[in-house]
């Protein structure tokens, strides 16, 4: 299932001085989320955003959709924006393109949620490194799914 380590992340040749929370942190933080916004989730079986959020979901997590042109997926509302959605919400798993991941982070702050995963194969750096100066737990290029079965099962 891969390195339970430090996670340093290539990007071009270059190394990135993001660095993501220990193994301990990140299952801290897994143990004590009960409700993820998943932002970029499809209604679609066969796209891993569909997989990982049903998994969770079958976890015991509440599952929150953020994506506007879908009404429903997992049998949850679906709401077009992280702002939309009436309730407290305890991280944001981000299924969307790099060039995206700014706009989530301006968005997270205003809401003040205190976490954030980019899920694997994302990276933005320097919106990871913003999120995190400003006080939220950043884990960025790693699929909750895998560091929750590597973790806390």
């Amino acid at each position: 299932m891969g390195n339970c380590g430090q996670n340093v992340v290539a990007d071009l040749g270059k190394r990135l001085s993001f660095i993501n929370p220990s193994p301990e942190a990140r299952t801290a933080l897994l143990n004590k989320v009960k409700t993820i916004a998943v932002v970029g989730l499809s209604p679609k079986a066969d796209r891993p955003s569909y997989v990982v959020a049903k998994a969770m979901q079958g976890f015991g997590f509440r599952i929150v959709p953020v994506r506007p042109a879908t009404a429903e997926v997992l049998g949850e509302k679906a709401y077009a924006r992280l702002a939309d959605i009436p309730f407290p919400v305890d991280l944001v798993d981000v299924f969307r393109a790099p060039e995206y991941v700014d706009a989530i982070v301006d968005e997270c702050l205003a809401l003040k949620i205190p976490a954030l995963w980019i899920q694997e194969g994302i990276v933005n750096e320097q919106a990871a490194q913003r999120a995190q100066q400003a006080g939220m737990t950043v884990v960025m290029d790693r699929c909750i799914y895998k560091d929750y079965l590597e973790q806390c099962l």
